[in-house]
Formats: structure tokens, C-alpha cells, sequence
């Protein structure tokens, strides 16, 4: 009888104790997220954005915005249609209550201090560290992926990203005035950003 109840006691510690990182709401939705952004939304690769620790409401909006088409890219569109169908909710606070690691791709350190001199303009809106503005909507830039940065600022040059959204304007003007090395800079800069 003892070993009976220290063999319960044991189990009900360990399923206290034993919570995992997919027992938390939304994690289980999230993992077909996993095949491109990482496991717990912390990409590895150098294209895709880290989901952990993304705003929740700015996080609804990307996805509203890719389901929409409002946000072309024919990659996201179908997914995001799929996270807003199974509660766009779970998924945002999901990633939202994850703490982000920064990317682990290595930057030129020259080429970052090259970025953080011409990263004036982008304190405007983006703080002086590259932390966004969470009121405003406007992301958190410091630590991601160099390669994700940069072909975001090539989407807003050619106007590709939220094609026609003029609160968008003044970001996408300011691109068109950058070379491709500043932008490669700045992107190193950003990612580097801890």
C-alpha cells in the first residue's frame, strides 16, 4: 500500500512539476509554424523573422494582413488564412508570452557600427535601439535575423510590402533613398542589437 501511494505521489509531483513547452495554449497550433519560423517561434535561419516574444496585437495584425493579401506573399497567405481560422488569439499569445531569443547568424561587427551611424532616421520611429513602438503597432527590429531585415527594407524600396498603405509612406520613401550596403548595414546593426 505505501508503494502505491509513493508511486501516485511521485507521478501527481511530476505532472506539476513536468509542465513542457508544448502545454502552454496555442503551442500546439503553432507547430506547423515551426517548418519555417523554429521550434517556440525562434528561427534559426537567416530569411525568417523569430516569432517568440512578438506583441500579440502586432502579431493578429501580420497575420490579418497576410491573410487579406494586404501583405503579398503567396507563402503566408494560406498559413495565415489556416492560424485564423484555428484562433489567430492562441497563436499571438503563444508567441507572444515566449521570450525571444536573439538570432544566432553572425554579423560584421564593422558593418554594424556602419549601420548604428545610419540608423538616425529609423530612431524616429523605432527607438534609439531598435525596440519599436508597441502603441503604434511599429515591430521590435533588435535581434532578428540580418537576411529577414534587409529583404524587409527591399519589400518596402520596391514597394511590395503593404503595396499602396499610406501610413507606410514615409518608411518606404526613406528606403528608396538607401543603397543596398546601407541597408546590409543597417540590418547588421539591428540584428545585432541585444
Amino acid at each position: 500500500m505505501q508503494v502505491v501511494i509513493g508511486i501516485a505521489l511521485v507521478l501527481a509531483a511530476a505532472s506539476v512539476a513536468g509542465a513542457g513547452p508544448l502545454d502552454t495554449p496555442g503551442a500546439m497550433k503553432a507547430l506547423n509554424c515551426s517548418a519555417c519560423h523554429g521550434f517556440a517561434g525562434q528561427s534559426a535561419g537567416d530569411t525568417m523573422p523569430i516569432l517568440a516574444g512578438l506583441w500579440p496585437e502586432y502579431f493578429k495584425k501580420a497575420i490579418a494582413d497576410y491573410a487579406s493579401g494586404k501583405r503579398p506573399s503567396t507563402e503566408m497567405e494560406p498559413y495565415a488564412k489556416q492560424v485564423i481560422q484555428f484562433g489567430v488569439d492562441d497563436y499571438a499569445a503563444y508567441f507572444g508570452g515566449l521570450k525571444r531569443e536573439p538570432t544566432k547568424i553572425a554579423v560584421d561587427a564593422t558593418a554594424a557600427g556602419r549601420g548604428r551611424a545610419a540608423a538616425q532616421p529609423c530612431v524616429i520611429c523605432h527607438g534609439p535601439d531598435g525596440r519599436g513602438d508597441r502603441a503604434k503597432l511599429i515591430p521590435d527590429l533588435a535581434g532578428q535575423p540580418p537576411g529577414y531585415l534587409k529583404n524587409q527594407m527591399m519589400l518596402f524600396r520596391e514597394d511590395k510590402r503593404s503595396p499602396g498603405d499610406p501610413s507606410l509612406k514615409a518608411i518606404k520613401e526613406l528606403m528608396k533613398s538607401l543603397s543596398d550596403d546601407t541597408m546590409s548595414d543597417l540590418a547588421a546593426y539591428y540584428s545585432s542589437v541585444r
